[in-house]
């Protein structure tokens, strides 16, 4: 997979004002799924909706009640990836290059699956079975990204190596939830807290508050944590196990594999 392209916010005049969105954006931010700027047969602009501006041949005018804040690239403001997205799957009627637009933003590391979905849910883009289809495939494509990113930390910062992909159950066999990572010792685990689609609670969640009273400290960490801030989650995670020596035991509960 390509690396990310830097893309930077656009200073204080430019704010609000027109900026290239939907496939001409993706494709200015380096999307290789994207054919070339020049091969593309329209450009979409996103504009304030207070501005009476038309569509020409070659321009589609895209409007917004609240602009979001643009990027730049190449000296070129454009709307961020995840709004590009939303507006180009708006365009596009097959599955296949939905889905491929909407992994190539996560795997290559343009944004976070949640901020997709919110935008796509936003633009009433989650009715639709192809788009629902890939998003799917995009939360699985997140979460799969997130778990490797929870391994390196854990590697990097050297963290003991905890139990991987577990569900914790109280010894009469009523199951508590899964976590990612689990350290039986210090009663520490971790989830990654991934978004579910329109905001429902991602199957297999950790019963925190039942784990805690039961002395398991459950620390969970964000996707976009885990890729912008990994040492300060390894430090919360350490921090944690630190604390447990502190504390009485945790109560029995048994792991299982997931």
């Amino acid at each position: 997979a390509s690396a990310r392209r830097p893309v930077t916010a656009v200073p204080g005049p430019e704010y609000g004002e027109a900026m290239v969105t939907g496939l001409a954006a993706l494709a200015l931010c380096g999307f290789e799924s994207v054919p070339p700027l020049a091969a593309l047969h329209r450009i979409d602009v996103l504009v304030p909706r207070t501005r009476r501006l038309r569509s020409t041949r070659f321009v589609q005018v895209v409007r917004a009640a609240v602009p979001p804040r643009p990027l730049t690239r190449l000296g070129m403001p454009l709307a961020p990836v995840e709004r590009a997205l939303a507006d180009a799957v708006a365009s596009l009627t097959e599955a296949p290059a939905v889905r491929r637009l909407l992994t190539e933003a996560v795997r290559a590391g343009y944004c976070e699956p949640a901020a997709v979905v919110r935008e796509l849910g936003a633009a009433k883009l989650l009715g639709r079975a192809h788009v629902v289809d890939a998003v799917e495939e995009l939360l699985a494509e997140g979460r799969a990204v997130a778990e490797d990113r929870l391994y390196e930390m854990v590697r990097r910062h050297g963290l003991p190596e905890p139990l991987w992909n577990v569900d914790l159950c109280l010894p009469g066999g009523a199951c508590l939830g899964g976590v990612d990572a689990y350290w039986p010792e210090q009663a520490v685990a971790v989830e990654i807290c991934a978004s579910a689609p329109r905001g429902e609670r991602a199957g297999g969640s950790a019963d925190r508050e039942h784990l805690e009273r039961l002395g398991v400290t459950v620390v969970r960490v964000a996707p976009g944590r885990l890729r912008e801030a990994m040492a300060q989650q390894a430090v919360v995670v350490r921090t944690a196990m630190t604390a447990a020596e502190d504390r009485e035991p945790a109560a029995y509960v048994v792991v299982l594999p997931r």
